[in-house]
């Protein structure tokens, strides 16, 4: 098992009272942690807690009371320590023995865990209540009893009374700054980014709040105004849902008790307390969720920490007969805040060319790239030519122009494995946004939406941009079409993916062209000896691209199972399901591998594009499986009228007439499943890096 380095950091304030065990247990486990280091933040503590942690053999950094904040003090906490995994108790958690071991454990359950959370156990003197809810409350988060793995979808449940965090998932995301919560807030954050949590039932801590009736009402006034702040829950109060719960409640506490061997006086004595507690933790966490709508002063008196929050979304009074709306904070979304520092400043100058750039010299290719998800064809197109170009020497550093969509929280780390997962084994390092921008001989933008980014970077000697699409017709009018269209005047060249593409870059724009072919990975997509399937028909079902024409092929299956009933359908490309008339197999987004089985198995394929023709008929192609396109656009001048890849008139009954001449006539089928693996044989990723050298060549 491998074993990373642990800090811990324990936020403290008058914590004397169980300091000296908590940090005996945690010096007691250095073992099972290579530099363990320890950090206590003391907020003004009056007590001997100061003291205690030096003599206990911590490091202890001192702050003002007004300046803790649970998040924020657990961020000061991580930036001064230095273990690759930084854990946060709290001054009365308690660590059990094999504590830091399970915490190991947890963290190399998966490559992408990155918190690890253990139980809170009730200590000896707990009230009856804390301690049953503690028990019945984590045996809810293991099935099995074991550790468990929790990613997006599954409870967002944190807790820094003992949690344990990667530093790299730390520093994508921060704890938010808020009074309360500020674990659940992270935890959600961190799923959503594409990490996992761990809860590891041995990595557990001594831990009860036990406090008086009205410290407990309180605390829990606290803990949901803080919920509310920062993952928006809010407690309802109900007349007879509250009692119903309150009952409820008292009786679970009143079974854990008679489990427990409670005589028949102190049975009756909790079961007093536990109605007290109950009763107003119901009423005090809905006070809670509602406590910006209280005065200030209100929300101190009822605050445990004595603290209160303003009502930040409430409009200031108007003067009579004046409108203003409610005032927004500003977006922290940039994405296309280049477009207006292009239009203000310009394109940055370039430096003069170096000799041989422009024939052989190694080239620093910084490759600026836009937001990407799984299941891309343009992106595999990108990072499968960027790859061979680092085999042929260059250096390729690669850039993220968009970091504020749904990458915005994954660490660079994360960012770059799922490149080499997804699409190619690129070498280069991966950057978000230009915040560390340090030059390149060629800037080459890869979409429009990088463009602009791309004429504004300096300390490049050229720039070029690796067109796969007319990407303006991928809008409705508007101004995200102006835009795209405006990306090809920006005096870049354009190394473009079809004949078609490099005609419309030079006559309608005026822009210096080159081509480039899609390559094929023919390790991967080749014939093989599964059997072939009668009557089904693979299809491209990337509904959420309005360019692949779905809803036509579907009139068009429509159509052909009305002629051939034992028609079968299997359906790949979209994440979700798609709304198709008749029954299918869907298949969501498939992995190289498991596509080239299915373009094995079908009988014909359909992909239809309205604007750039797609690499993937070139890989169905490479399986041996004839497909189905449509006439008159970029296919046909790339496969030819009648070649490989059969064409159609956009005309759903004539796309049916066309695949279902293809499946019954035998001879058509073979020869353009013949012609189809002719077509390919030439066509690599090798071929279209060098290509794509040769446009960056005359870019310079």
């Amino acid at each position: 098992m491998s074993r990373r380095s642990v800090s811990v950091v324990v936020p403290v304030k008058d914590g004397e009272r169980y300091l000296k065990e908590l940090l005996d247990a945690i010096f007691a486990q250095s073992a099972d942690a290579p530099g363990l280091e320890v950090l206590v933040i003391d907020s003004g503590s009056h007590d001997g807690s100061v003291a205690i942690a030096r003599a206990a053999g911590a490091a202890v950094l001192e702050i003002e009371p007004e300046q803790f904040g649970h998040g924020r003090t657990r961020n000061l906490g991580a930036e001064r320590t230095s273990g690759e995994l930084i854990a946060f108790l709290t001054q009365d958690a308690t660590p059990v023995p094999g504590w830091l071991s399970a915490i190991q454990a947890g963290f190399n359950l998966a490559h992408d865990v990155g918190a690890v959370y253990g139980p809170h156990r009730a200590r000896p003197d707990t009230s009856p209540m804390i301690a049953r809810e503690l028990e019945a409350f984590f045996s809810g988060h293991s099935a099995t009893g074991g550790p468990a793995l929790q990613r997006e979808g599954d409870d967002a449940f944190l807790s820094n009374v003992n949690a344990v965090y990667r530093r790299d998932c730390w520093a994508a995301i921060r704890f938010p700054d808020v009074p309360y919560a500020e674990d659940q807030g992270f935890a959600r954050s961190m799923l959503a980014a594409g990490w996992a949590k761990a809860f590891v039932p041995d990595a557990a801590v001594l831990h009860a709040h036990d406090y008086s009736p009205r410290q407990f009402a309180q605390r829990y006034f606290d803990e949901y105004r803080g919920l509310r702040q920062t993952i928006g829950h809010v407690e309802r109060l109900g007349v007879r849902s509250a009692l119903r719960d309150v009952r409820s409640m008292v009786a679970a506490d009143r079974a854990w008790m008679i489990g427990q061997g409670y005589d028949a006086k102190r049975l009756r004595q909790w079961t007093a307390r536990s109605l007290l507690h109950n009763g107003s933790r119901k009423v005090f966490s809905a006070l809670g969720s509602h406590a910006h709508r209280m005065p200030l002063s209100v929300q101190r008196t009822i605050s445990l920490e004595g603290t209160a929050i303003k009502e930040t979304d409430k409009p200031a009074a108007e003067p009579t007969g004046s409108i203003k709306g409610k005032l927004v904070p500003p977006s922290s979304k940039r994405d296309h805040d280049a477009v207006r520092i292009y239009a203000r400043d310009g394109a940055a100058p370039l430096l003069e060319p170096l000799p041989g750039q422009e024939s052989d010299r190694p080239l620093h290719i910084a490759c600026v790239v836009p937001s990407f998800g799984r299941g891309s064809g343009g992106h595999t197109s990108i990072f499968q030519i960027m790859s061979r170009l680092e085999a042929a020497g260059h250096t390729v550093t690669y850039w993220i122009s968009s970091p504020y969509d749904h990458l915005k929280n994954h660490p660079e780390s994360r960012i770059r494995r799922h490149i080499r997962e997804w699409f190619a084994p690129i070498q280069g390092p991966v950057f978000k946004g230009f915040d560390r921008w340090y030059g390149a001989d060629i800037v080459v933008a890869t979409g429009w939406q990088t463009a602009h980014p791309a004429v504004l970077l300096e300390n490049a000697r050229a720039r070029a941009h690796l067109v796969h699409d007319n990407e303006s017709e991928f809008y409705a009018t508007s101004a995200y079409a102006r835009w795209a269209e405006e990306t090809h005047r920006l005096g870049m060249h354009a190394i473009c993916s079809s004949p078609w593409l490099a005609d419309i870059m030079h006559d309608k724009y005026g822009a210096t062209v080159s081509t480039f072919d899609f390559g094929v990975d023919h390790g991967i997509y080749r014939p093989i000896s599964a059997q072939r399937q009668p009557e089904t028909v693979v299809l491209y079902g990337r509904a959420s691209t309005p360019r692949r024409a779905v809803p036509l092929a579907m009139m068009a299956l429509q159509e052909l199972k009305e002629r051939r009933p034992d028609l079968r359908v299997l359906s790949f490309g979209n994440s979700k399901h798609i709304d198709l008339p008749i029954a299918y197999e869907h298949l969501g987004i498939l992995d190289p591998t498991q596509l080239a089985q299915v373009y094995n198995e079908g009988t014909v394929g359909l992909v239809l594009s309205l604007t750039n023709y797609s690499l993937i008929p070139q890989e169905m192609l490479a399986c041996g499986m004839p497909c189905v396109d449509l006439a008159g656009i970029s296919a046909e001048g790339i496969f030819g009228a009648d070649g490989p890849v059969a064409l159609s008139e956009f005309d759903p009954i004539k796309m049916a007439d066309v695949l279902e001449r293809l499946m019954t006539d035998r001879g058509e089928w073979e020869r353009r499943s013949a012609e189809g693996l002719r077509f390919v044989e030439g066509r690599t990723w090798d071929v279209a890096a060098v290509q794509v050298e040769a446009g960056l060549r005359e870019a310079f």
